[in-house]
C-alpha cells in the first residue's frame, strides 16, 4: 500500500481522466449486474407459457437489454480510453521525472549504479505502471463491486444457496494471500535481473572494441547467458507457483458451482425455489466466481507492478545531495578567481582524499595540479563546479562560497575539458555548439580555429556537418580533445578546467593541443591537471600534491630550483633537467 500511495501522488494530476474511467467502470459493472435478472425473468415467462401480453413484455425486455448492452459498450470504451490516457501519461511523466532526478543527482549517486540498470528502471519498470493503473486497479474495483453486488443479489434471491456458494470464499482468500507471499520475491528478483541484463548488454556494447580486440566474445556471451538464465529461472519459479494457483482457483470456483447445482436441484425438488430463480442463480454464479478467478491474475500482475514501483520509488526518493541553498545567488559573469580554504574531502568511505588544502588562483591565471595517481588532483577539479562538496573548509569563486551560488550560475562560469572527452552522436558543429546552442556558425568556426582543429574539420567528409559517431568514435583522441577545447572556448566561461587534456595523445597532437591552450591562456582562469609536465611549464603556479596535501607550490623555475618532488616528476616524465 505504501508503494501504491507513493505512486498515487505521481498520478494525481491525471485524476480527472482516472475518475471518469472508474465511474465508467462502475456503470459497466451495474449493467453486468442488471442483465442476468432480466434474462431470468424472460426465462420464467417462457417456461410458464407465452401469452400475447407476455410476448409484448419480452419485446420490451429485448429493447431494455439492447439499450443496456449499448450503454455497456459505451462505458467500456470510455473506461478503457480514459484509464489508458491516465496510465500512459503517468508512465510518460514518471519516466521524465525519473530521468530528471537521475540527471540532477550528485556524482556520489552514480558510484554504485550501472547505466543499464538505470535505463531499465526508466524504460521497463515505468512501463509496468500502465498495467497497474489501466488494468489491475480498475479490474480490482470492477471485480470487487461485481463480487459484492452479486453476493447481495444472491442473498436476496435465496439466502440458503448464497451461503452454500460463500463456503469457497475463505479458501480463495487464503490461497491468494499465500500466493502473493510466495510469488512476490520471485517477481522482484526478476525485475532486478532485467536491470542486470540491461547493464551487462549496455557495458558490452560500449566496450565492443575491447571485447573483439582481446577475443573475449565467448566469455561475454557466457556472462550474458548466465544473467539471462537467472532471469528465466526467477520467472519460471514464479510461473510454477502460478501454474498451481490459477487451476486451484478454477477448481474451487467450479466446486462452488457444483454445490449450487446440487443444492438448487434439491431445493427445486422440495419446491422451495423456482426454475427461473435457479437459472438466474446460475447466471449470477458466473459473475460471482469470475472476480475470484480474475483475482488470481490480478495478484500476479500486481506483484510485477509492485516490484517495478519499488525500484522506481527507490530512485525518486533518493536524496539529491547537491542542490541550491535557499539563499543561493546568481553571480552573473564571474571574474574567475578560485580559492580553496582549508578544504578536506573524502568519497564517503572514510578515507581522506584531500587534507586542509588551501590556495588561491587569481582571475586570468593558470594553475597546474601535478602529483602521483590518487593524490587528489581530479578531486579538486570536481569540487570547483560543486559536483561534490568538501567535508570541511570552503571553495570560493570570486570570494563567494560555491554553496551560496546557484548551480546554474556556478557551472555557467566553468567549462571543462576532460581526459575522456564525451561527444554526442551528432555533427561536429553540434558538438562544439553544445556549450552554447544559440551560437552562430561563424562563432563555432572561430572557436574551432582557436582550438587548432578547424583545418582538420574541413578535411572531414562533410566538414562541420560530419557525424562524429557514438561517443565520437569516428574521430581520433586528439581531435576529440580539441573539439572539447573548442566547445570550452565557445562557452566563453571565465574558468576552464583541463583534466589530463594531453594524457593520451601523440607528440604532434600534443603540440596542437598546447597551441590551443596557449590561445586561451591569460584570457581565462585555467585549472589544469597535468600528466605531461612539459605542457604546464608556462603555468603561473604549480601545485604538487602528495597524499591529499599540497607538498610544493611555485612556478616551474622555482620548483625546479628546489630540487624536490616536482623536479623528480619532471625528469621522470621526460621533461629533461
Amino acid at each position: 500500500m505504501k508503494i501504491l500511495i507513493r505512486l498515487a501522488k505521481e498520478a494525481k494530476q491525471y485524476k480527472t481522466h482516472y475518475v471518469t474511467g472508474i465511474l465508467a467502470v462502475m456503470v459497466t459493472t451495474a449493467v453486468s449486474l442488471a442483465a442476468p435478472k432480466i434474462l431470468s425473468s424472460m426465462t420464467g415467462m417462457v417456461s410458464a407459457g407465452i401469452t400475447e401480453e407476455g410476448l409484448r413484455l419480452i419485446a420490451v425486455y429485448v429493447g431494455i437489454l439492447t439499450a443496456l448492452y449499448l450503454v455497456k459498450w459505451l462505458s467500456r470504451f470510455v473506461s478503457t480510453y480514459m484509464l489508458h490516457v491516465a496510465a500512459w501519461n503517468l508512465v510518460n511523466n514518471t519516466r521524465v521525472k525519473l530521468y530528471d532526478h537521475i540527471q540532477l543527482s550528485s556524482m556520489s549517486f552514480f558510484k554504485d549504479k550501472q547505466t543499464g540498470d538505470l535505463l531499465s528502471r526508466v524504460v521497463n519498470d515505468t512501463a509496468n505502471f500502465e498495467m497497474l493503473y489501466a488494468h489491475v486497479i480498475p479490474e480490482f474495483i470492477t471485480n470487487t463491486l461485481t463480487f459484492a453486488g452479486v453476493l447481495v443479489i444472491l442473498l436476496v434471491m435465496n439466502w440458503k444457496l448464497a451461503l452454500i456458494t460463500a463456503v469457497v470464499i475463505p479458501l480463495v482468500a487464503v490461497a491468494c494471500v499465500y500466493y502473493a507471499k510466495k510469488v512476490r520475491p520471485n517477481f522482484k528478483a526478476a525485475q532486478r535481473l532485467v536491470g542486470d541484463i540491461s547493464a551487462e548488454i549496455q557495458d558490452n556494447i560500449s566496450g565492443v572494441y575491447e571485447i573483439q580486440a582481446f577475443g573475449q566474445e565467448a566469455q561475454e556471451h557466457t556472462h550474458v547467458e548466465e544473467r539471462a538464465k537467472k532471469h528465466t529461472v526467477a520467472i519460471l519459479k514464479a510461473l510454477k507457483t502460478s501454474g498451481v494457483f490459477h487451476p486451484l482457483i478454477d477448481f474451487v470456483s467450479s466446486m462452488g458451482t457444483v454445490l449450487v447445482v446440487g443444492a438448487g436441484g434439491y431445493l427445486a425438488y422440495k419446491h422451495q425455489v423456482d426454475v427461473e430463480d435457479i437459472v438466474a442463480f446460475l447466471l449470477y454464479l458466473t459473475l460471482f466466481f469470475t472476480p475470484m478467478q480474475n483475482l488470481a491474475r490480478l495478484v500476479e500482475d500486481m506483484q510485477t507492478a509492485y516490484a517495478s514501483g519499488e525500484r522506481t520509488v527507490q530512485i525518486l526518493d533518493s536524496p539529491i545531495e547537491i542542490h541550491d541553498a535557499p539563499d543561493a545567488v546568481d553571480i552573473g559573469k564571474a571574474r574567475g578567481e578560485i580559492t580553496f580554504d582549508d578544504v578536506s574531502f573524502d568519497y564517503g568511505d572514510g578515507k581522506d582524499v584531500l587534507h586542509d588544502v588551501s590556495f588561491t588562483c587569481k582571475a586570468g591565471e593558470m594553475i597546474a595540479l601535478v602529483g602521483a595517481t590518487g593524490a587528489g588532483k581530479t578531486t579538486i577539479t570536481k569540487l570547483i563546479p560543486r559536483f561534490y562538496e568538501p567535508i570541511s573548509g570552503s571553495v570560493k569563486l570570486d570570494g563567494v562560497d560555491v554553496r551560496k551560488i546557484t548551480l546554474k550560475s556556478l557551472r555557467g562560469n566553468i567549462a571543462p575539458v576532460l581526459q575522456d572527452t564525451f561527444l554526442f552522436n551528432g555533427t561536429v558543429a553540434e558538438n562544439i555548439a553544445y556549450a552554447r546552442p544559440t551560437a552562430k556558425f561563424d562563432e563555432i568556426v572561430a572557436a574551432a580555429t582557436k582550438a587548432h582543429i578547424h583545418d582538420e574539420i574541413l578535411e572531414m567528409p562533410d566538414g562541420y556537418q560530419t557525424k562524429v559517431g557514438e561517443r565520437g568514435m569516428r574521430l581520433s583522441g586528439g581531435q576529440k580533445q580539441r573539439l572539447a577545447i573548442a566547445r570550452a572556448i565557445l562557452r566563453d566561461a571565465p574558468v576552464i578546467i583541463l583534466d589530463e587534456a594531453t594524457a593520451s595523445v601523440d607528440s604532434d597532437t600534443e603540440r596542437h593541443i598546447q597551441q590551443a591552450i596557449n590561445e586561451i591562456n591569460g584570457k581565462h582562469t585555467i585549472v589544469a591537471v597535468a600528466h605531461r609536465l612539459s605542457t604546464i611549464r608556462n603555468a603561473d603556479k604549480i601545485l604538487v600534491l602528495k597524499d591529499g596535501r599540497i607538498a610544493e607550490s611555485g612556478n616551474h623555475e622555482e620548483l625546479m630550483a628546489k630540487g624536490g618532488i616536482y623536479r623528480d616528476l619532471y625528469v621522470k616524465s621526460g621533461g629533461g633537467e
